[in-house]
């Protein structure tokens, strides 16, 4: 069967322009130490599990030029990102309970907006929201100068208005695709006296970024989320098998059509975020009997990838698959050490004929 790997580089994602609602534009000057606030903590902003239910997409820009650094000094964000994206697996959930949006941290709503139209940019182009690339969301001032602003939520979602108190953990809204947004995220910028600072490294100072296996020690996430929030070398954010050719868009829909003994193919396919320049990608599809019945290896990434769609499969011989477990193994290498793996599996019956 014929193999197709689409990929969207980090360029062809909307750059997140600063601050809507009025904000002055103040750049990416990251607050140095002396900016910590001791009793000043955030919790996650969807109700998600970090990892399983929703992921970090990317980090804020620590590169003070034109390149791009996360806080760990990875490739996990793009020149001038202000927040935290965290994203859904499909579109299918926003309207789940992952999709719904909460307080970070308790405050005062300073400013909203509700009526954005919820659309991918990906249909109307950039040009159609020009000015509102926040889409539908809000701020909230908080205690000892700190604010957070939440971007890209449904419209007619808000639960709040300007004036209104919320407590950490109060429901604010739910995600959608609403200005900027190609996928379903939620980008959360947090600033003081209307300078970004970076959650996940407070401390370390605009262009400072450290390798790190999770947020550093002066995270402002609350302690409960570090293991959740860790940073992780590339993530799988979709895998699953389909009966024939699966496209990026129908996987985001959340609409792959199951695999079944009568399908016309077997195909395996993984959707991965965060990947390097470098990387290689692998999909092993093997058969009851653990053979491979179809597999790739992809050529070195020449740049790094904010999402990459790999998939095989075989066509359906004549007398039709022999019954039991189908397996596929998914590997990502990188500088020749393995960086990611993933299986999955799962058993198609005997053909009824």
């Amino acid at each position: 069967m014929t193999r197709v790997r689409t990929a969207l580089p980090p360029s062809d994602l909307p750059p997140f322009p600063l601050p809507l609602f009025v904000l002055p534009v103040l750049g990416l000057a990251l607050w140095p130490s002396s900016a910590r606030s001791e009793d000043f903590r955030l919790r996650l902003p969807l109700a998600c599990e970090p990892g399983v239910t929703c992921f970090v997409q990317h980090y804020v820009d620590r590169d003070p030029g034109s390149g791009a650094r996360d806080y760990a000094c990875g490739s996990r964000t793009y020149d001038g990102h202000d927040g935290t994206d965290f994203r859904l697996p499909t579109l299918a959930q926003e309207a789940g309970p992952a999709g719904t949006v909460l307080a970070a941290a308790a405050g005062r709503v300073l400013r909203t907006r509700d009526d954005a139209p919820d659309v991918s940019v990906r249909e109307t182009g950039l040009g159609a929201v020009a000015g509102v690339e926040c889409g539908n969301g809000l701020v909230i001032g908080h205690a000892g100068g700190y604010e957070t602003q939440y971007c890209h939520l449904a419209r007619g979602s808000l639960t709040v208005r300007p004036g209104d108190t919320v407590e950490a953990g109060q429901r604010l809204g739910r995600v959608g695709l609403s200005g900027a947004s190609e996928f379903p995220h939620l980008h959360l910028t947090l600033r003081r006296a209307g300078r970004t600072v970076d959650p996940f490294a407070p401390e370390t100072g605009s262009g400072g970024c450290s390798p790190a296996a999770g947020p550093s020690a002066d995270s402002l996430w609350e302690p409960a989320l570090r293991e959740g929030l860790a940073y992780r070398a590339g993530t799988v954010l979709n895998a699953g098998f389909s009966s024939g050719p699966v496209r990026m868009e129908v996987i985001e829909s959340g609409t792959v059509g199951a695999a079944g003994p009568a399908g016309p193919a077997l195909v395996a396919f993984v959707r991965a975020i965060g990947l390097d320049a470098g990387d290689v990608q692998s999909l092993v599809l093997s058969g009851p009997d653990g053979r491979p019945i179809a597999q790739s290896e992809e050529a070195p990434l020449a740049r790094p990838r904010a999402q990459s769609l790999v998939f095989v499969g075989r066509k359906r011989p004549e007398a039709g698959f022999p019954p039991g477990v189908y397996t596929a193994t998914f590997r990502v290498l990188r500088a020749g050490k393995p960086a990611l793996a993933h299986s999955f599996s799962m058993e198609l019956p005997a053909l009824n004929r």
